[in-house]
């Protein structure tokens, strides 16, 4: 099984109002101790989406460089959605929602070596899921989000525990989590929180906070 760890922190460039600052944001995760980074673009423009991923991807090994490579652990970049730009864009996985790829072409398209994640909103998708090449799969929203524009049903925490009864796969739950309810999703049956809005005001400082929480 893949090391999934216990923050799962997504950068959406809908958040930010430059590819700057989305690099900004990306280093600070990196600098809290951050070792995976999903980066999300949902404008469908394909020459910002590998501009900004060969970005990140730049700016993250710089950083990770300046420390001692014996004390850093590499930093995972994965892509939602664009199993092609990815590639290109030197990334280390992909993630891909119900309505993308199925979860076995764009195995095809990664090989065995990059990390594949798939969302599931209910029991059926799970199961399904489980089935698959994923490496993890993600369980949502848990609670409710402001991060899309047509967000599926709340599953709740007993939607986690269903969840974590039907995989043996790494399970990240997602939606509307924060500092103030992360340990109750761990305690549902996650093995790892992604986060999105709680990270903004403050990347660094928030990454810290949640790592003491999830310790």
């Amino acid at each position: 099984m893949v090391p999934v760890p216990r923050l799962y922190t997504i950068l959406d460039s809908a958040c930010f109002s430059s590819v700057q600052a989305l690099a900004a944001a990306a280093e600070e995760l990196t600098w809290a101790g951050v070792t995976l980074i999903q980066y999300r673009d949902k404008s469908e423009n394909a020459r910002q989406i590998l501009e900004q991923g060969r970005e990140l991807r730049r700016r993250v090994d710089a950083h990770v460089s300046q420390k001692k490579q014996d004390m850093q652990p590499p930093v995972r970049l994965i892509m939602n959605d664009r199993a092609d730009l990815a590639l290109i864009a030197g990334f280390d996985g992909v993630h891909v929602g119900q309505d993308d790829l199925s979860p076995e072409s764009v195995r095809k398209i990664i090989g065995p070596d990059h990390w594949l994640g798939v969302s599931t909103h209910n029991p059926a998708q799970v199961a399904e899921a489980d089935k698959t090449s994923a490496d993890y799969l993600a369980i949502g929203p848990v609670f409710a989000t402001s991060s899309k524009e047509k967000p599926d049903p709340v599953v709740g925490l007993e939607g986690v525990r269903k969840a974590r009864q039907l995989t043996r796969k790494p399970l990240v739950a997602i939606g509307g989590i924060t500092r103030a309810n992360a340990a109750s999703v761990i305690e549902a049956g996650a093995d790892s929180v992604a986060v999105i809005s709680d990270l903004l005001a403050d990347p660094g400082k928030s990454a810290e906070e949640f790592f003491r929480i999830l310790r």
